[in-house]
């Protein structure tokens, strides 16, 4: 019993630990035993537990902590359930049947998107992807949009080397630094949205938001795929126009799912 018990507190700080970096992002361990009012041999302890088994991620050249792809594996285990899918799912579909344009939501799992709906129009062409693939979210714009709406620490904690970006064999350029891939979701950022043209299928382009949490925080990508040629991909006013009905279906996503919660 006393065996039992003397671990309970550990494992209530570990999990203390992880929650304040989900929600600030990398920390120094210093600031996580001030904001925890934890002993630092403890923080420095439950850290290096954490780091064994993936859910942190030690940022050396900046002497901080931040969140593992373990710990983003089951964030995107449990969105992949109940409430985010269920929530999303009727949301998706509306849009689909008043657009005509495919659209699907996908979640960050490590360094790649996740599909967890995937609603085709009504004679649309078949895509790759659909509900359980994965794809690096750097190649998606789903993916991009989610990147884009991270802080930046946790952006260089998932890509802190050149062996994080996914090398394509094809003649279509990629994202294969960090450098480049901060210049792309400034982009998103000062534009509103992400897009990609054909980095998945070629002669498909699409354009994505994040679904925010309550904290603002990235939980989903959410996008419209459609051809080249279809005059979503060659008027930018129709564009702007769909870009703008996925914000506000991202909007209405995230304030049921924040209800959920209440």
């Amino acid at each position: 019993m006393t065996g039992s018990s003397s671990r309970v507190p550990a494992l209530e700080n570990g999990l203390r630990i992880l929650s304040l970096l989900a929600s600030t992002g990398p920390l120094p361990a210093a600031s996580i035993a001030q904001r925890l009012d934890l002993p630092r041999s403890s923080v420095y302890h439950l850290l290096k537990v954490a780091e064994r088994s993936g859910f942190v991620l030690r940022l050396a050249d900046e002497n901080r902590f931040g969140l593992g792809v373990a710990a983003a594996e089951f964030g995107s285990a449990y969105a992949r359930q109940e409430p985010l899918a269920r929530i999303a799912r009727v949301q998706v579909a509306r849009l689909v049947d008043q657009i005509g344009v495919s659209a699907h939501l996908v979640v960050l799992h490590g360094r790649d998107v996740l599909y967890v709906i995937e609603e085709r129009a009504q004679h649309a062409p078949w895509l790759v992807t659909d509900v359980d693939v994965r794809l690096p979210a750097t190649l998606t714009a789903s993916g991009r949009a989610i990147l884009a709406a991270l802080p930046p620490a946790q952006l260089r904690a998932l890509f802190p080397s050149a062996e994080a970006f996914v090398q394509r064999h094809t003649d279509r350029p990629s994202v294969t630094s960090y450098a480049e891939l901060r210049r792309v979701l400034a982009e998103v950022r000062r534009r509103g949205w992400a897009e990609e043209r054909g980095d998945v299928t070629p002669g498909l382009s699409s354009i994505a938001v994040p679904v925010l949490d309550h904290r603002d925080w990235p939980v989903a990508g959410l996008a419209l795929t459609f051809p080249d040629d279809a005059t979503a991909a060659t008027d930018p006013a129709v564009l702007e126009d769909l870009a703008a009905r996925l914000g506000a279906v991202s909007a209405e996503i995230s304030r049921r799912l924040y209800a959920s919660r209440g």
